[in-house]
Order: structure tokens, then sequence, then C-alpha cells
């Protein structure tokens, strides 16, 4: 992954909401349900994150994919 330089100012951001975190850890990301196949292009970083959590779950990373979106689905939709 590639650095990117950061630029700091002394600008205000203007207003923060700060909102709870809603997402799953990875360890409950292991359920399965009804799918329908599609293409994702995602960075390399999530893949390699999703790959090397699922193998140490011993489960697909596509399922954990798939539960991750559904549970933002659920709070969300």
């Amino acid at each position: 992954m590639k650095t990117k330089k950061i630029k700091y100012t002394n600008a205000s951001i203007g207003r923060v909401e700060i909102i709870k975190d809603f997402l799953p850890p990875p360890e409950t990301l292991v359920l399965a349900d009804e799918t329908v196949k599609i293409t994702l292009s995602l960075t390399k970083d999530s893949l390699e994150y999703f790959k090397k959590e699922a193998k140490i779950r011993h489960t697909p990373y596509q399922k954990m994919i798939r539960i991750l979106l559904d549970r933002y689905v659920e709070h969300y939709g």
C-alpha cells in the first residue's frame, strides 16, 4: 500500500458527529444465507485482510464479506 503524504492545516473541519461502531468483528462473519453471484472489485489491502481473517477462522473469505455487507444493510436499510 502506498503511503500518501498528509497535508495538515489549521482550517476548521466543520461539524463532527461521532457514531457508534456497529460493524461486526471478523469472528462473527461466519453465518450462511441465500446468495446471488456478483463481480466486485476490492482493494488489495481489503482482500488480503479478509483472506487472513478467514484463514484464521477456517471459513471462506467471500462469506465473511457477504455477511459484513448484510449487517451494513440491516443497520441502514
